[in-house]
C-alpha cells in the first residue's frame, strides 16, 4: 500500500506540476509574432518571387516587341537586307536569345482594313495606286520562370512581328 500511496502523490504533483505549466503558457503570448512570422515567410517569399517572375516575363516580351520594332526601322532607313534586319532584331536590346525568326520578308501588297493583302508588284490596289514594297520583320525569345511552379508552363516563347512599307 505504501507503493501505491507514494505513486498517485507524485502523479497529483506531476499532473499538476503540468496543469500549471498549460495554464500559464496558454496566456503567455511571448512568441506568438515570431510563430506568425515563420508560418507566413514561405507564402510571402513565393509570392515576392511569383511577382518578379511576372514583371520579368513581361519585361521579356517588351523586349521582343522593341526588337521586331527595329528590325523595321532598319528596314526604313537602310531598305531590305536580310543579314542587316537581323542583326538590327538581335542588338536592339540587352537580352542575348532574340533572334529574328522566321527571318524578314520582302514582298508586295496593298494596303486593306485588316491590314496588307500580298498581290504581285505592280498591281494596282483598290483606290488607284500602285503596290507597294513591305516588309515583315518577327522577332522571338523564350523566357524560362525562375522556379518551376508546376501549375504553369516553365517556359515561355514570345513572338512579335513588324510590317512596314518600303516603298
Amino acid at each position: 500500500m505504501q507503493i501505491q500511496n507514494v505513486s498517485s502523490r507524485f502523479g497529483r504533483r506531476w499532473l499538476g506540476y503540468l496543469a500549471r505549466h498549460v495554464r500559464n503558457a496558454a496566456g503567455d503570448q511571448r512568441g506568438v509574432a515570431a510563430a506568425e512570422f515563420a508560418i507566413l515567410v514561405p507564402l510571402l517569399s513565393l509570392m515576392v518571387v511569383s511577382v518578379t517572375d511576372i514583371g520579368l516575363a513581361l519585361y521579356r516580351k517588351m523586349q521582343v516587341e522593341n526588337a521586331a520594332q527595329a528590325g523595321a526601322q532598319y528596314a526604313i532607313a537602310r531598305g531590305f537586307d536580310t543579314s542587316g534586319i537581323a542583326n538590327a532584331v538581335a542588338s536592339a536590346t540587352s537580352a542575348t536569345n532574340i533572334t529574328a525568326s522566321p527571318p524578314p520578308v520582302q514582298f508586295c501588297g496593298c494596303p486593306t482594313s485588316a491590314g496588307v493583302s500580298a498581290t504581285s508588284c505592280g498591281t494596282v490596289c483598290t483606290g488607284g495606286a500602285p503596290a507597294g514594297t513591305y516588309t515583315t520583320v518577327s522577332a522571338q525569345a523564350t523566357y524560362y520562370t525562375i522556379i518551376d511552379y508546376q501549375i504553369v508552363a516553365a517556359t515561355y516563347t514570345y513572338t512579335a512581328q513588324s510590317t512596314t512599307r518600303l516603298q
